[in-house]
């Protein structure tokens, strides 16, 4: 370990018993999580410590992996053994032992499952305190009874208006989006709504079955008997006999029909699938709730004012505003309406602070971005007055501005200046500068890293050659001159009206990359979101965002890319699976025949421990392989299916690089940095940069000849800088192709290597929303209006 460490009176560097109270640093002995190297690490206390390293290098593994979950794990051994089994739980870390560790708060990118019912509000409980404003302190109607806070949300019975249920929308349906083309015939697919496959025979079936005409044209049947199939809510069961096919055997069943409005609008409020659910809205149209204007609430929470608005006209004000409102005669009209504004205003100060203040307290949380999303998280934090606590921050610039990273660096500062410890992963380079001390983790990724290269002050990083930091922290050389592309054709869009974008009209140019730019919600996501295929211009539009490749275990970078396919069908090549008729699907974890049954192919087992929390082991069979017995005798060239499955993309590019279509697929994915994964790596261990990057491979290794328009939503999150050229490098390959690339992005590098930069702002929310300024990055650096043009000047060193 290189840099400058800290020095203690002990030899072997351990305090004497009992002086952990006092100890100004948290050591950490032996951390072994994911791919650390049995790691030893001194970490400062009430200082603002970064973790830098490449993607992959195990910075995570040691700030969250290891530090916050020794953290986590050491609080829940206070907690009641049968209250731990309601609670989720990391794991004990692989480590030696932590000494001098507080108890430490996570704040991570992650996002749960998308909530309509989820808002700015809810995330930071300022909805709460609102409530109660308006439960307490609001002005009445006559002779109406007081109301409790309750009965003031849209997310409780109490409060939900009853025909939307709180939602503010009503979805419904008609016969033109249900049936779009009526000279088909039922059995023909006139019913474009229903399911595929069996689901959508057997609705078929059974209407036959019910004596209902399905070879004649939709058009031409009786208009209430088309009413009824399309809008029914009954549910009649009737037997069904199946058309008997040749060699199948299909005996009569009783089969329920359900209409096509029922199965639409089931599907979209009901169903787990993102797919489902899309299609399904498809065929809905959303409308404002006529009863509640699409204010959620009950008639009588909407009779309830404070400063003559309603809690919905309130919620649906810019922070900013709402703060000024607060602040006003009303706020000072009692003791109860003082104390309750009070604490708002202060709350909504530090949101606005983390310039938020442009946001809504009716604002849908899946709307907003991961960078959005912490810094609520973190604002929350900031009011809650902890000290003595050590915070785990996962890249808080990610999503940010430049300018808006100003201002963070003044809150994690405040963090710190409470008496707190900041532990912060990260790759803004003006975030790792302002660091009191850095960790620099690698030197590459996967098991090339896993090694604290340096730790000590920022400057000394530079005595350490192998850091992939250092480069960019200290060497950097001006910026190459390079010909600015000149475009094909130009691609025009508009007018765009959503969220803060009106009547806007925008052009892009085709066959160069563009970056569009501009501070946190001035609608950068907003104008993108337009690119579609059904503009002049556009033959096919791909859309490469940071959401899972999947959302469960099962889901890894080789099923997502094909590379499994083609596994599979070499390991059912072999002499072994040809002797004992084993077809391709024999080495699929996912379907019954060769997985180990006992796990159902996961290579874990769920254990049940009494008043602890349910915990995974690996499998008593087949011990973590996922395969039974007789699926692992069959090897390929000396490995088993598993064995496969465990390579890293670099080892399987050196074991396939005889077979042509497997080695293309490595080849693309060791061409975007992502060399360190293992082909069954788990899609849940992913990081949202690492799924972005798999989608990109998965584009990248397919042959395209028909010019594509690329669309990519802050590609450089969760990269270094070293991963960003990586990248880089690919999207102007693309271009170089023929293909069109438009990314979002704050990283002021990427957009001075762009082609072209539209910028929108000047700030955000109903401040932003503008095109400010476009053209190539020298031009958008000269203008005196853009926010983002000192920045970019910066970056091009003029």
């Amino acid at each position: 370990m290189h840099g400058t460490a800290p020095q203690d009176p002990a030899p072997d560097r351990t305090p004497p018993p009992g002086a952990f109270a006092h100890d100004p640093f948290v050591r950490v002995r032996g951390a072994r999580e994911h791919n650390l190297r049995d790691v030893d690490v001194d970490l400062p206390r009430d200082a603002l410590t970064v973790f830098t390293g490449v993607s992959g290098s195990g910075k995570s593994s040691l700030a969250f992996g290891t530090v916050y979950a020794e953290a986590q794990r050491r609080y829940f051994e206070s907690v009641a053994p049968y209250a731990r089994r309601l609670i989720h739980q990391v794991g004990a870390p692989k480590v030696g032992e932590i000494t001098g560790l507080p108890p430490a708060v996570s704040l991570e990118q992650r996002r749960s499952a998308p909530n309509a019912r989820s808002s700015v509000g809810t995330v930071t409980t300022l909805s709460n305190s609102l409530r109660m404003l308006y439960s307490r302190a609001g002005a009445y109607p006559p002779d109406a009874a007081r109301l409790d806070s309750d009965a003031f949300s849209p997310n409780t019975p109490a409060g939900a208006c009853p025909e939307c249920h709180g939602l503010g929308l009503v979805h419904t349906t008609n016969e033109e989006l249900l049936v779009p083309d009526p000279s088909l015939s039922i059995r023909e697919g006139a019913i474009a709504a229903w399911p595929g496959a069996w689901q959508g025979k057997n609705l078929r079936d059974v209407l036959d079955a019910l004596g209902y005409d399905v070879d004649r044209p939709w058009q031409e049947l009786d208009p209430a008997d088309r009413a009824w199939i399309l809008f029914t809510d009954e549910q009649p069961v009737v037997t069904v006999h199946p058309v008997r096919e040749a060699g199948r055997i299909q005996r009569p069943y009783q089969g329920t029909y359900m209409s096509a409005r029922r199965y639409v609008t089931h599907t979209f409020a009901d169903s787990k699938s993102p797919t489902l659910r899309a299609k399904a809205e498809r065929f809905l149209t959303s409308a404002r709730c006529a009863v509640c204007g699409g204010r959620r609430l009950r008639p009588e929470a909407l009779a309830v004012t404070f400063a003559g608005r309603t809690i919905a006209e309130l919620a649906a004000l810019p922070l900013t505003t709402l703060a000024e409102v607060l602040d006003g005669p009303a706020g000072r009209s009692g003791e109860t309406a003082r104390v309750l504004t009070e604490d708002l205003v202060a709350r909504i100060g530090t949101v606005t602070e983390l310039g938020l203040g442009y946001l809504s307290l009716d604002r849908a949380t899946p709307t907003l971005s991961n960078g959005e999303l912490q810094r609520l998280r973190l604002a929350t934090q900031l009011r809650s007055g902890l000290f003595g606590v050590v915070y785990v921050l996962d890249e808080p610039s990610a999503g940010l501005h430049p300018a808006d990273t100003e201002a963070l660096l003044v809150v994690l500062d405040r963090l710190k200046a409470a008496g707190n410890t900041v532990f912060v992963v990260e790759h803004h380079l003006d975030v790792v500068r302002h660091a009191d001390w850095l960790v620099d983790v690698g030197p590459r990724a996967g098991v090339h890293g896993g090694r604290v290269l340096h730790s000590g002050p920022p400057q000394t990083l530079a005595e350490v050659p192998e850091s992939a930091t250092r480069r960019f922290l200290f060497d950097r050389e001006p910026r190459p001159v390079r010909a600015v592309r000149r475009p094909a054709a130009w691609l025009r869009t508009g007018p765009i009206t959503r969220h803060n974008l009106v009547d806007l009209d925008a052009a892009f140019p085709l066959g160069v990359l563009t970056a569009v730019t501009g501070v946190s919600g001035s609608g950068k996501s907003t104008l993108v979101g337009a690119l579609t295929e059904e503009l002049t211009g556009v033959e096919r539009v791909v859309t490469v965002d940071q959401r899972p490749i999947g959302r469960t275990p099962r889901s890894n970078p080789a099923t997502y890319t094909g590379l499994f396919d083609v596994v599979r069908k070499q390991f059912a090549a072999t002499e072994t699976a040809r002797e004992r008729g084993f077809k391709a699907g024999r080495f699929s974890f996912n379907v019954a025949g060769g997985r180990c049954e006992t796990c159902q192919g996961d290579g874990f087992v769920s254990v049940e421990l009494l008043f602890l929390p349910s915990t995974y082991a690996p499998c008593p069979d087949c011990h973590g392989a996922r395969y039974n017995a007789g699926t692992l005798e069959v090897r390929l060239r000396g490995l088993t299916v598993a064995e496969v499955l465990d390579l890293t993309v670099e080892s399987a590019a050196e074991f396939f690089a005889d077979t042509p279509v497997a080695a293309r697929i490595l080849r693309t994915l060791l061409d975007v940095g992502l060399g360190y994964l293992r082909l069954g790596q788990p899609a849940t261990e992913l990081s949202g940069g690492e799924a972005q990057r798999i989608k990109l491979a998965a584009e990248l290794q397919a042959v395209r000849r028909t010019p594509t328009l690329y669309v990519l939503d802050e590609p450089t999150t969760g990269l270094h800088p070293a991963d960003v050229e990586v990248l880089m490098t690919q999207l102007d390959a693309l271009v170089d192709s023929g293909h069109t690339v438009v990314v979002v992005e704050h990283d002021m590098d990427v957009v001075a290597a762009a082609d072209w930069v539209v910028d929108l702002g000047p700030g955000g929310g109903a401040a932003g929303g503008r095109i400010v300024a476009e053209g190539p990055p020298a031009a958008v650096a000269a203008v005196p209006g853009s926010t983002t043009a000192p920045y970019l000047a910066r970056a091009l060193g003029v």
